[in-house]
């Protein structure tokens, strides 16, 4: 398990803006490892984990655009059924409330990854660094 840092990105709801992103980001050679995105009536909101947080975050900001930084938890899982039940119960049980999350059965060697956005890192850290 890793603590890794996302960029929640706001964009207008329109054609061509992932493009620009992501042409900003490859511009600069960062890397995007895990996204998502959701809409709401008049934006969309990206969420990003990128090989240079850092650096993503200065591009997007001076290109206008409104980014929040955040921690998130980064876990690679058996692709199981069950697994995603077994981790949900573990943080329910310590009290850790999953804000969202997002993920892949498409890793390497049969392994999942799984982003999640927790109310509280440290105590995920502790009921999940035996996974």
């Amino acid at each position: 398990m890793k603590v890794l840092r996302q960029l929640a990105v706001f964009l207008e709801n329109k054609p061509g803006t992932l493009a620009q992103v992501s042409s900003a980001l490859a511009a600069r050679r960062i890397n995007i490892l895990a996204f998502s995105i959701s809409d709401a009536v008049d934006h969309g909101v990206l969420r990003i984990v990128v090989s240079n947080p850092v650096q993503a975050a200065h591009v997007l900001g001076d290109g206008g655009m409104m980014v929040v930084e955040s921690d998130v938890v980064a876990l690679d899982l058996p692709n199981k059924p069950g697994t995603l039940a077994r981790i949900a119960d573990r943080l329910s049980k310590a009290r850790v409330n999953i804000e969202y999350a997002y993920g892949t059965t498409g890793g390497t060697k049969g392994k999942a990854q799984l982003i999640v956005k927790v109310n509280n890192i440290q105590r995920a850290r502790r009921v999940l660094g035996r996974i």
